[in-house]
Order: C-alpha cells, then sequence, then structure tokens
C-alpha cells in the first residue's frame, strides 16, 4: 500500500471570503472545490473527497517568508492558463505569465501567481 508524504496543508489568510472567492475561482479550472466551510476555515480538494489545502482565518496572518512556494498540478496548458486568468480576475498579481519553463523540466508549463494576502 503506497503512503503519500503530506495530507494536506493549511495556511492563514487575513479575509476568509476574499481568500475563499480567490481559491474558488483559481482551483476551478484544475478540478479542485471547496469541500468544507466553516466561521473559520475553508477546505478545498476534489468533489466528494477530503481537503489538500485549508485556509485559516488568522486576522493578524504573518505571511510565509521568502522561499515558500505553493505549486498545484496540472494536467494542461490550458489548465494553467485558466488558472491564471482566475487569480488576475480575483486579486491576485502576476508573478510569471503562463509559459514553458524548459529549465525546470522538457514538459514543465507554468504560471506563477501571488494571492491577495501575498
Amino acid at each position: 500500500m503506497g503512503t503519500t508524504m503530506l495530507h494536506h496543508i493549511s495556511f492563514g489568510v487575513r479575509d476568509l471570503g476574499r481568500s475563499g472567492a480567490f481559491y474558488d475561482a483559481v482551483l476551478a479550472p484544475l478540478g479542485y472545490v471547496r469541500v468544507f466551510e466553516h466561521d473559520t476555515a475553508l477546505g478545498y480538494g476534489k468533489a466528494g473527497g477530503g481537503d489538500k489545502l485549508s485556509l485559516k482565518w488568522v486576522p493578524e496572518v504573518a505571511l510565509p517568508g521568502d522561499g515558500f512556494h505553493l505549486a498545484f498540478a496540472a494536467e494542461t496548458p490550458d489548465q494553467v492558463r485558466a488558472f491564471h486568468a482566475a487569480a488576475l480576475q480575483h486579486g491576485g498579481r502576476c508573478n510569471g505569465a503562463p509559459g514553458p519553463r524548459p529549465h525546470y523540466g522538457c514538459h514543465y508549463f507554468a504560471a506563477f501567481v501571488v494571492d491577495p494576502d501575498g
């Protein structure tokens, strides 16, 4: 039986409503949906499954330091483009337009964004 290293990841956000709208929009093209919602937390994963990403409301959240990077898997370049477009439409900032990244691998196609909390 195989195991995975991570069950899920959680991080704090200043405004759960704003962050929820952002992650609803950017994760939809990748096939992820909101799988739970509480007054102080949201969870995302595959429909009918558990959360893989949780957002926790922390009013005075400290931002992750240099080097923090959260990467989502996409199956197609069109999904990457849709993710990037949704991010920009919902308060994210571009940190690298969609395109090939051959220095990461011959089939690596990515986009980089900064979420509304930075």
